[in-house]
């Protein structure tokens, strides 16, 4: 029988084997062999270790360092603790991601008894590759891609007789599977719609034909010239309804005027496929491929009608927001967008704010290398703030990185700064628009006036939260601005480490400015 401490170590060798150079460990008894194991390689430089109190928050961790390149694990121990790791699993299976998230248990004998801390675990992170290891022979049935669930069967004892001599690993780097180009040809009045992850093949894709990209914030092709900023508002006009076919890559997820765009029967649908498990596109698909190329075209009668209104309605909506008396969410994402460097970093919450910073997005060169990510595999707030610390670390650390999200969404993951001392620390401005509540249902069907008496009851939920006083709880600094000029100024000077920047707007006349913003169009 192999013992705990041999079964761990062959564990950590696995994952070194499979790339894994970041390990996220939340402390507990039953996963103590993998820990030692984990603490030991990284001692010897094979991997990092980092160590989080809230698995949730572990699991987001190495969800925000994969996203960025880097290979990681999370480790934690057996019972509820497993659970803490299903929304961040979750998150890496729809958006494709190759986390592994490794979890102790009880021996076989003790599944199905009243034993402290046993349940059943197995298949527990639904939908993940799954294995459960009782022995070394059983990691033999581990791929590379993932993600993966690696639950790991550990009996007594518990800790290590000695230290680990951490042999030489051979990691196992097989090339990726390239397929060929299919060429899309010339003809209907297209346009590209880019969603999360899409790549800067979407803007070349574009270029080549004269095409407008429509170009979510978050699809690493929202550079260049095609790029249009306020395709959303312009899509209801009559340039949409003169669409015909679209190319669609990645993974949309912010608009509902591209929903409407790609359910409609007379557009013909080419998908580029992406990533992520679930690939079956929720809407009709004429032709589906791997890559896609077309011919260079040299006609932009098409494209310069798109661009013409885009820069008349971006000039609309730059003037509605100077006219405001009060700062807008809008002109915050703006500032955030213009204050990312080449080869910065810009993470994003869901909600409010990656569809405010989808209007008002800094014009990016390509080739600047802004890399400016959230998680869209499910588009929920969990794990944000961990996920920008994670992917802050991956990052090098002369890159500036910031972060973008609303208040509710901080504070729903403010377990992520909790760090120990001899934690890794990143340098990462976290911009929290703080509106006192949930204000993107106030721009949906429940924000309408006939359910105002129950709407903060049930949508709104202001919460009162000093985010100041929240922030010295764990030693985060922490400013608190109120304008455009006070907002550029913090973003111009970061103080290093991680920070938060708190700024006030409103959230009773969001609906309003949003009808007005829709309406430039009209």
């Amino acid at each position: 029988m192999t013992s705990s401490t041999d079964l761990a170590r062959g564990v950590i060798t696995l994952l070194v084997s499979r790339g894994v150079t970041e390990i996220v460990v939340a402390p507990g008894s039953r996963n103590a062999p993998l820990a030692f194991a984990a603490y030991d390689a990284a001692r010897a430089g094979v991997v990092r270790l980092h160590t989080r109190i809230d698995e949730r928050a572990a699991g987001f961790l190495a969800l925000g360092l994969t996203k960025v390149g880097r290979r990681a694990a999370v480790v934690c121990t057996s019972g509820t603790a497993v659970a803490n790791l299903h929304p961040a699993a979750l998150e890496a299976w729809h958006s494709g991601l190759p986390v592994f998230f490794v979890t102790a248990d009880r021996p076989l004998r003790l599944r199905g008894t009243s034993a402290s801390q046993t349940t059943d675990q197995v298949g527990i992170l639904a939908n993940l590759d799954f294995v459960d290891v009782a022995d070394l022979d059983a990691l033999t049935m581990v791929g590379r891609q993932g993600p993966w669930h690696l639950n790991i069967q550990l009996d007594d004892p518990l800790v290590p007789e000695g230290r680990w001599d951490v042999p030489e690993i051979t990691i196992d780097d097989r090339p990726r599977v390239r397929h060929d180009e299919v060429e899309i040809p010339a003809g209907p009045r297209t346009v590209v719609v880019a969603g999360d992850e899409a790549g800067p093949s979407a803007r070349v894709l574009a270029q080549r034909g004269q095409w407008p990209l429509f170009a979510e914030p978050t699809s690493g092709s929202r550079t260049g010239t095609h790029a249009l900023r306020t395709y959303r508002l312009l899509l209801d006009g009559d340039l949409g309804a003169r669409i015909e076919r679209v190319v669609v890559a990645g993974h949309p997820t912010l608009s509902r005027p591209i929903g409407r765009l790609l359910a409609r029967e007379d557009v013909e649908v080419w998908d580029v496929e992406g990533q992520g498990l679930w690939r079956q596109r929720p809407f009709g698909v004429d032709h589906a491929v791997a890559r896609a190329t077309t011919t260079e075209s040299s006609d932009t009668e098409w494209f310069d009608a798109w661009a013409a209104a885009d820069r008349s309605v971006g000039r609309e909506l730059d003037a509605l927001l100077r006219a405001e008396a009060d700062l807008t969410p809008h002109e915050v994402a703006g500032a955030v967008s213009r204050a990312v460097p080449d080869g910065g970093l810009l993470f994003v919450g869901a909600s409010s704010p990656i569809r405010d910073l989808d209007l008002m997005v800094a014009r990016y060169d390509v080739g600047g290398r802004r890399k400016v990510i959230a998680n869209r595999g499910l588009a929920g707030i969990d794990g944000t703030v961990s996920t920008a610390i994670g992917a802050a670390l991956g990052r090098p650390r002369s890159t500036r990185a910031l972060a973008l999200m609303g208040d509710v969404t901080f504070l729903h993951d403010a377990t992520g700064l909790v760090l120990g001392p001899a934690e890794a620390r990143p340098d990462l401005t976290i911009v929290v628009v703080n509106d006192d509540g949930g204000s993107i249902f106030s721009m949906l069907e429940q924000g309408a006036p006939e359910f105002a008496d129950r709407y903060d009851a049930l949508f709104g939920t202001p919460h009162g939260v000093d985010i100041a006083s929240l922030c010295a709880a764990t030693r985060t600094p922490h400013l608190r601005v109120t304008s455009l000029l006070e907002l550029e100024q913090a973003l111009s000077s970061p103080n290093g480490g991680i920070e938060v920047v708190e700024v006030a707007v409103r959230r009773d006349n969001r609906r309003d400015l949003d009808a007005r913003i829709r309406a430039l169009t009209d």
